[in-house]
């Protein structure tokens, strides 16, 4: 076999060869398959081992709301998408009949973003946002799937400095987060595909949010039946 076969056969596109369309769709469709279980697996992985943990933050975070408190949510890239989707989540609820909640994304202002970054350094565009804006018993989510964004861990160590309670979402080990002492509550998603991590964060902050509402719900005497999902 000459020595180059091996690789024609694995990618035949490379070598001027068109891949077969039936067996080509037919892997396709193994792997959507393959895909949507080890989603399906991960998450119920991560609940069925962090369900208590999951109801904590919510009593820790209800209670930032009891206090008059506010979010603050931050990330990067994907998970920039994510903290603008939680803020909204708790600004813009969906369920008819439950409270908009203040929530602020630190990654929506660009020309903040950019200034501080260019002026002083990426690692500062969420601290210098919270030194303005946040106060002694306001809140922090910040969403990493490494756990390793070093400006993620500058923005918890100066919450913890002024008083916020702070969450953090991560993935694989969980990375520096988990074992900073400047995340109160650090949920991982123990895989090792980045894609998978973001879809159950995603599934973490939707149930989060319920559960926060939940809980305020039963401080003004029960969940009404338009509150109820």
């Amino acid at each position: 076999m000459p020595e180059d076969e091996p690789l024609q056969t694995l990618y035949p596109f490379l070598h001027g060869a068109r891949q077969d369309a039936d067996r080509l769709d037919a892997a396709l469709l193994e792997s959507v398959q393959l895909k949507a279980r080890d989603s399906v697996d991960v998450k119920a992985r991560f609940f069925d081992e962090n369900a208590a943990a999951l109801v904590r933050v919510a009593h820790a975070l209800a209670d930032v709301y009891r206090r008059d408190g506010r979010l603050f949510t931050m990330g990067n890239g994907g998970s920039s998408c994510d903290a603008a989707h939680i803020a909204v989540e708790f600004l813009h609820p969906v369920t008819t009949g439950r409270p908009a909640l203040t929530a602020l994304n630190l990654v929506a202002d660009m020309a903040m973003l950019t200034a501080v970054g260019n002026d002083v350094g990426f690692n500062h565009v969420f601290v210098r946002q919270l030194v303005a804006q946040a106060r002694h018993g306001d809140a922090l989510i910040g969403v990493s799937t490494s756990g390793n964004s070093e400006n993620l861990l500058s923005a918890f160590a100066k919450a913890k400095e002024l008083g916020l309670l702070t969450i953090g979402l991560s993935g694989h080990d969980g990375g520096r987060m988990a074992a900073s002492a400047t995340v109160d509550h650090c949920l991982v998603v123990r895989s090792d595909s980045i894609h998978r991590v973001q879809e159950t964060h995603v599934a973490i902050y939707h149930i989060l949010w319920d559960l926060v509402h939940t809980l305020l719900a039963d401080d003004r005497g029960g969940l009404s039946g338009a509150d109820e999902q």
